[in-house]
């Protein structure tokens, strides 16, 4: 999907443009084809002095699993302080200890990008702490497709930068936010990348990871993990359809997250009176994603089928997403007791906490809302104001604590 469209401004590019300005480093992850290579080539365009080890090129990535001290031979040859951009780095972990070498003796500063910490973890490398900044780079924001109303005041407010007039809201329910499907101009073009993009998905990890033993029972296990994407998964069900025990159906699990390719998403349990349900959730990184394992028939009918769940799939994402892309500190919960009381969505900021419910109809009743009433009254001194977001026109305070919020406005 890469090169075939006009970059779009990213979130992340004024911070990037900065970093670079001041000779820093930096690491971005992000899952495969979010557009992490095109935006820092696009960052560094203007930079003449750049070398680029590309560890996709077989060739790179063989000379450097021989001879990872190699790249520092290279670059000391070379005049003055390099700017170095080494994308998919998690293909040679080993790499990272030249590179830290190089960073502390002021040899060249790192522009390193990688779709999966996995491979970094198992062999005890440490990301470069006090070394490099880490960011994530997710498919687009909304306001990186220019959904969102100038006039937006809500939960967490953020300005357009892109205005994306091919590509509406309601596609991406079905096709996601992946920079090389928004750019397409075909529906029928698009469901055939997205479909593609899962199969290469599958048979690469399956390569990374080593499990071509197990290749059938983890193509299963995507599907019912896909159809389950947003809810609490139950993992006995799990295990008992796609033929493999419940600690391979959690070690799954693992694999996925750390490859990026869910939001784990935990209960909120702070100081409940009430026994609260404690297995996570799983939202998987983008909806196109999701609805192609899930074999969800990728046609505007799958609106009319899901709506519901594609809605509220699409602003946790949102709301994790923005969080991230605004550099807060806020951590993303559910809650939902033993009683049936729930919330789709809570936003811990540290000083506060917000609810906020999602409903994919125009109109809520307040009579509709019993969950959340239920949450404001439990932490009712943590909670200053609670949320709906809707497909409504416009914001609407239903009474002194709670406003209905149109996802536009969020």
């Amino acid at each position: 999907m890469q090169g075939k469209y006009k970059p779009y401004m990213r979130n992340l590019g004024g911070s990037l443009k900065s970093l670079v300005g001041k000779r820093q480093s930096a690491l971005i992850l992000g899952p495969r084809q979010t557009g992490k290579t095109t935006l820092v080539k696009n960052i560094l365009s203007v930079n003449k002095d750049v070398i680029t080890y590309s560890l996709q090129d077989p060739r790179i990535r063989l000379e450097m699993e021989k001879d990872p001290s190699l790249i520092i031979r290279q670059l000391k040859a070379r005049p003055g302080r390099s700017i170095v951009f080494i994308d998919e780095a998690q293909k040679v972990p080993s790499i990272f200890d030249s590179i830290q070498l190089l960073i502390d003796e002021k040899t060249a500063n790192f522009i390193i990008t990688g779709s999966s910490a996995r491979k970094l973890k198992r062999k005890g490398i440490n990301l470069l702490p006090g070394r490099v900044k880490a960011y994530r780079l997710d498919p687009l924001l909304w306001n990186e497709c220019g959904w969102i109303k100038k006039e937006a005041t809500g939960i967490l407010p953020i300005d357009n930068i892109n205005n994306l007039k091919h590509y509406t809201f309601e596609q991406s329910l079905i096709y996601g936010t992946l920079p090389g499907i928004v750019a397409l101009d075909d529906d029928k073009e698009r469901s055939e990348m997205i479909t593609a993009y899962t199969q290469i998905y599958l048979e690469e990890e399956i390569r990374a990871e080593a499990l071509s033993r197990k290749i059938g029972a983890f193509g299963r296990f995507l599907e019912l993990a896909a159809q389950e994407s947003g809810t609490n998964p139950n993992l006995t069900k799990l295990s008992l359809e796609s033929g493999v025990s419940v600690p391979t159906i959690k070690e799954f699990y693992n694999i996925l997250e750390d490859t990026l390719v869910v939001e784990k998403v935990e209960p909120y349990l702070k100081n409940a009176r009430k026994r609260i349900l404690s297995s996570p959730r799983y939202y998987f990184f983008d909806l196109g994603v999701r609805n192609a394992l899930a074999r969800a028939p990728l046609t505007e009918n799958l609106l009319n089928v899901e709506k519901g769940k594609l809605f509220e799939h699409a602003v946790i994402l949102e709301i994790i997403r923005r969080i991230r892309s605004l550099n807060l500190g806020y951590k993303v919960y559910y809650w939902r007791t033993s009683g049936g009381a729930e919330v789709d969505c809570v936003i811990d900021t540290g000083a506060e906490v917000i609810p906020v419910e999602i409903k994919s109809g125009e109109k809520v009743r307040l009579s509709e809302l019993k969950g959340l009433v239920s949450f404001i009254e439990t932490y009712k001194k943590l909670v200053k104001r609670a949320y709906v977001v809707t497909k409504g026109r416009l914001p609407e305070k239903l009474n002194e604590m709670i406003t209905t919020v149109p996802w536009r406005y969020l």
